[in-house]
């Protein structure tokens, strides 16, 4: 996969990273993290609440329930629940006795706060533990012993038999439970079921508390705040102040008076967005507010004037990423009227520059010298794309989401996009639009009529983003894929690379179809074809299958239905859970090639662990062979850590001539820091994998030019992950001496086969040695462009030319040659 598969399909909804906190917890949010070992069959924990005697709670006390799912009592006598605050290492503990009655529930009672008016029943056991009522851990484990040691990883410690991880924490079963407030828990389903997936599993709503006896209390649903209509004295601009962060974060605000203009009723973040009309004199501070509501959807419309009452957070959304100034935690709203005028919507201006270097977070807005100080100076506030403007991503129908350009001369494409050329340029006019009411299908090139209107959002992934509430009309660009068109001779060879996003065996036959077209007509029927990204049999279902025939054998099959040869193949099994990808995947790379065309040179001993090496024939002899083909490169080196490994193929074409295939797969991008991160130029932390794996790779392709000689062809190619101005490609190629980057024989602006955040980039390669002279290449825009995708990635294609041993090379054997039509 390239980037992360969650920031692929960029999403309106939150999900965040295990680093990705809060620097005020008041909000609810989903954190990813490793799934805990085992199910539990028997007890588990069946509710939290945090919220006991805390402001507009019923209850006096926390509490933690737990249930039996047997038709058995089970004895507790020596067990414990454990208690951790979200960003905490340090548990308290309560100790349980007695039993669980069979079917029954167990009550925990911890602290009590200063408020609330309703006793729990009689507990089972009880603790002096201070629950969050917003974040935290709570974990059930067998022993008295504590939790230490385990980090966020608590929940396969010994002795832990259930956990629950809710709202910003990254000690979780898979994905966080729903965060709790001071009139809410977190409840199992009635059916108990453990998944192992705290968001799954968990639902917030009115607390409810059982002991072994039966006895239940419902609290009443009182969400306290007020409902006086008399205006607070703050207002939005003294929350947002005049920097990135508020002065008054972590505050509790009353009645902060505005107009509705924007409401978002889906997902796990819903809210709404005010804007105060009467602005104050400083052009630093933002009117506009987004006012979060987790899963509750809020009962207000656009033109409502409001007042809101809860505490000022700053929500950061990922690792690196910047914050948003929002009101959040207990949230109350007071509305006095409706269908009140909006304020006007600002014009989107950029500046040349995109960013300053440092912590933004240190340093002074200037919004007419940057444009991420731009945006964040109208951070919640009424805005508009005023102009036409150009597409630069296809439009994620899923998600109503595109990228436009307000700066269409900068970097374009021959087919419409903004290429992405270098590090200092990350392109200062691409802008992100969400559309709240949808969007339709658009490519790369379209035009988006002037008058979309919206407001500023910092979105889930780091990013700013106009969440609009009025999409402009789309205009379709006419863009086409491309095939390859140059005539081939008979002893031509070609190669390409194709990154299929996933593919496995249960994929709808539709999806098998499209790539198989892509295959037999916009590649041209290639002889040699390296496939990122296929999965076991059984896709990300568990069970330990890691054998992948279904999936490739029907691939073939689907090939040959449109019209193209029968291909054999060639692949190694991983070792389960090892390769990374999406869990349970078991994502590998795979060679296909047409007997008929080519020879694949089987020798045995290859599989996940052993590591493939170059032989010589004699030692006085340039004559080399691989140990075992196919192969992998170093397998148990620490480079290929939950990645997946180079896979090593022996060729022979055109009569007898030896060709080296390396097919890769590089480590992805997740955890980079977005292109608009709080400290600049952002932290690219995923690339020290990468280099080393680069280097494992480099070693290898220096083993076969040296023990042959230099006289092996050898072609490099994958999902490389990164850039051709990136230090893993300087890396790979030792600074381009022992192979060539093809993608840097097209024109700057042609060197993408994928779309990322509105840039066209390139994370997929072709590299061959020196000793392959005469060829012609091309990347085949098929996908990437394109809101109907098969794949997200664009397949890359060479063709060795037959004939290119004179010097000078004939005019046909000159790099430069185009492989697929024109733009």
């Amino acid at each position: 996969m390239a980037h992360l598969r969650a920031r692929r399909r960029i999403r309106a909804h939150r999900w965040i990273t295990a680093a990705s906190l809060p620097i005020v917890v008041g909000a609810t949010l989903t954190t990813l993290a490793a799934p805990a070992k085992a199910l539990s069959t028997d007890v588990v924990i069946s509710a939290v609440y945090g919220g006991g005697g805390n402001s507009g709670a019923a209850f006096k006390n926390d509490f933690i329930e737990l249930a039996n799912r047997t038709s058995s009592p089970i004895s507790v006598e020596g067990w414990s629940v454990q208690y951790a605050s979200a960003a905490g290492v340090v548990f308290q503990m309560t100790a349980l006795h007695g039993s669980i009655p069979a079917n029954g529930r167990y009550l925990v009672q911890e602290a009590a706060g200063a408020g609330g008016t309703l006793d729990l029943p009689a507990p089972d056991a009880t603790g002096s533990v201070p629950m969050s009522g917003t974040s935290g851990v709570v974990a059930l484990s067998t022993s008295t012993i504590p939790l230490i040691g385990c980090g966020i990883s608590c929940s396969t410690a010994p002795n832990v038999k259930d956990l629950v991880g809710y709202g910003a924490t990254a000690n979780v079963e898979t994905l966080a439970a729903p965060g709790l407030t001071n009139t809410t828990a977190d409840a199992r389903g009635g059916s108990l079921v453990d998944t192992d997936n705290n968001s799954v599993d968990f639902t917030s709503g009115v607390p409810k508390a059982t002991n072994t006896a039966g006895a239940t209390v419902t609290a009443t649903d009182n969400p306290g705040g007020p409902t006086d209509p008399t205006p607070g004295s703050t207002r939005i601009h003294d929350i947002q102040g005049s920097g990135r962060i508020s002065p008054i974060v972590g505050q509790n605000v009353t009645n902060v008076p505005g107009i509705v203009t924007a409401v978002r009723s889906t997902g796990s973040s819903r809210g709404y967005w005010m804007q105060d009309p009467s602005a104050d004199a400083d052009p630093l501070t933002s009117e506009g507010v987004f006012v979060f509501m987790g899963t509750t959807t809020p009962a207000v419309a656009i033109g409502d004037s409001v007042l809101a009452t809860g505490r000022v957070s700053e929500f950061r959304p990922a690792t690196g990423a910047q914050t948003l100034t929002e009101i959040g935690g207990t949230v109350s709203t007071v509305k006095l009227t409706s269908g009140n005028a909006l304020p006007a919507p600002i014009p989107v201006v950029f500046a040349d520059a995109f960013t300053k270097t440092g912590a933004l977070e240190a340093q002074p807005l200037e919004p007419d010298s940057y444009v991420l100080d731009w945006l964040e100076v109208h951070e919640g506030m009424r805005v508009t794309v005023a102009q036409s403007t150009r597409l630069v991503s296809p439009v994620n129908t899923e998600f109503g989401e595109l990228w436009v350009t307000l700066k269409p001369n900068q970097n374009p494409t021959p087919r419409g996009g903004t290429a992405y050329e270098s590090y200092a340029d990350p392109n200062s006019g691409r802008l992100m639009l969400a559309a709240l009411n949808g969007a339709p299908a658009a490519n790369v090139g379209s035009t988006l009529a002037g008058g979309s209107i919206g407001v500023v959002d910092y979105q889930s992934f780091g990013g700013y983003v106009i969440q609009t509430t009025n999409l402009a009309a789309i205009t379709d660009g006419g863009l086409k894929r491309q095939m390859v068109t140059a005539p081939k001779k008979a002893g031509d060879l070609s190669i390409a690379t194709y990154n299929v996003e996933n593919l496995t065996a249960g994929d709808p036959d539709t999806k098998f179809a499209r790539l198989a077209q892509a295959v037999v007509v916009n590649l041209g029927k290639p002889d040699i074809l390296a496939l990122e990204e296929i999965q076991d049999n059984n896709g990300v279902a568990d069970g330990g299958v890691v054998a992948a025939d279904q999936t490739v054998n029907k691939f073939i099959a689907a090939i040959v239905a449109a019209g193209g040869p029968t291909y054999d193949w060639r692949s190694i099994n991983p070792n389960n859970g090892t390769d990374g990808g999406a869990p349970d995947g078991n994502i590998r790379q795979v060679f296909l090639f047409n007997p008929a065309r080519t020879t694949f040179v089987d020798r045995p001993g290859g599989d996940a662990n052993t590591a493939v090496t170059v032989q010589k024939e004699r030692p006085t002899s340039n004559q080399i062979f691989l140990s075992a083909s196919p192969g992998r490169i170093d397998p148990t080196s620490s480079a290929w850590n939950a990645s997946r490994k180079p896979l090593v193929g022996e060729f022979n074409y055109d009569g007898n001539k030896q060709l080296f295939v390396i097919a890769n797969h590089f480590t992805s991008k997740g955890g980079d820091a977005p292109l608009t991160a709080a400290v600049q130029p952002p932290n690219r932390s995923s690339e020290v994998q990468r280099d080393a794996q680069a280097s494992e790779v480099r070693d290898f392709v220096a083993d076969l030019a040296a023990k042959s000689g230099n006289t092996a062809r050898v072609v490099v190619l994958g999902d490389l992950n990164d850039y051709q101005f990136s230090p893993t490609l300087v890396t790979l190629t030792n600074d381009g001496a022992l192979l060539k980057t093809l993608i840097n024989d097209l024109p700057l602006n042609e060197r993408y086969s994928y779309v990322f955040d509105g840039n066209s980039q390139t994370l997929d390669h072709i590299l061959i040695s020196p000793t392959i002279m005469g060829y012609s290449y091309g990347v085949v825009h098929i996908n990437a462009e394109f809101s109907d995708q098969a794949s997200d990635h664009d397949p890359q294609i060479i063709r060795i030319l037959t004939g290119c041993g004179s010097t000078p090379l004939p005019e046909r054997c000159r790099p430069g040659n185009p492989v697929v039509d024109v733009p």
